[in-house]
């Protein structure tokens, strides 16, 4: 086994672990109503009495076997750990730690709770893994019928919120709403944690010496694409180069020293790959 399969493993396995202790510190002690299977699971146990561990283990199961069928072998091995685990880790920990209410503020345990529910989700896809549960229809519905992921989860979701407005007040579904959004929100932040980077194109009659000065003084390489300008007509190649936040300053300086009327673009860019970022960098000698 290699050492990024056991990477992902232990990924997973805490992923889930935050996931239930989300569940069980903010969720259910407060009274606060979610989307996914935790969310089916606690419309289940409000109207039928089943037990939301007892709940989100056959639910799962059913799901993953849809998932094998339809979305095949490879799909299958990344959620069987999540599927088989967090209805156990919520079992056990249901029994240690059990339902601890760490605030009595609603709102408050909102927004915590979706921090770490986003956060769970993030580290399990990061792993290149899926959580399991509600997660499977979305992917289903998307291979068959090609809606996006994202519309569909946020649908069911949805959905699921509103199933949970006949036993829970108007107040705590927008607490619901809160809930969700905000592990929404995290979600995508711990996606791109780590790899978002900052993309620089220069247009300057300097561009050779800048170019060179990118390459020598920063230690990143460049890209010259040809450029025409729209009112003078010049033909000088545009620098473009992706560089770190912090080194933004420097370069920004060092453009500036060799030419103060440089015209800079700066976007921010979610993710990077290759030489120098995903992989090693490689020194060619001329």
């Amino acid at each position: 086994m290699s050492y990024q399969t056991i990477k992902n493993i232990i990924g997973i396995l805490i992923g889930n672990t935050i996931y239930a202790l989300a569940v069980l510190l903010f969720i259910v002690p407060n009274g606060l109503i979610t989307g996914g299977s935790t969310g089916l699971a606690i419309a289940a146990h409000h109207v039928f009495g089943i037990p939301i561990t007892v709940f989100v283990s056959i639910f799962n199961i059913g799901m993953f076997g849809i998932g094998f069928w339809i979305l095949g072998k490879t799909f299958a091995l990344t959620t069987l750990i999540s599927t088989f685990y967090f209805p156990f880790i919520l079992s056990l920990l249901e029994k240690t730690i059990g339902y601890t209410q760490m605030t009595s503020d609603p709102l408050l345990a909102a927004l915590l709770g979706g921090v770490l529910i986003g956060s769970a989700i993030g580290i399990v896809i990061k792993c290149n893994a899926s959580t399991g549960g509600m997660d499977i229809p979305p992917l289903v519905i998307n291979k068959k019928i090609g809606i996006p992921v994202s519309v569909s989860m946020y649908a069911f979701d949805f959905m699921i919120l509103l199933m949970q407005v006949f036993y829970t007040d108007r107040e705590m579904v927008l607490y619901g709403i809160v809930l969700v959004a905000t592990y929404t929100l995290v979600l995508d932040k711990v996606l791109v944690v780590g790899k978002a980077q900052t993309e620089i194109m220069i247009v300057s009659k300097e561009y050779a010496k800048i170019n060179e000065a990118i390459i020598h003084e920063l230690d990143r390489g460049t890209t010259m694409l040809k450029s025409i300008s729209g009112y003078m007509k010049n033909e000088y190649p545009v620098v473009m180069t992706v560089v770190s936040n912090r080194e933004l300053p420097k370069l920004n300086n060092l453009v500036l020293n060799i030419d103060e009327h440089a015209f800079m673009v700066i976007s921010k860019v979610n993710e990077v790959r290759g030489r120098g970022f995903t992989f090693k960098k490689e020194y060619i000698e001329s």
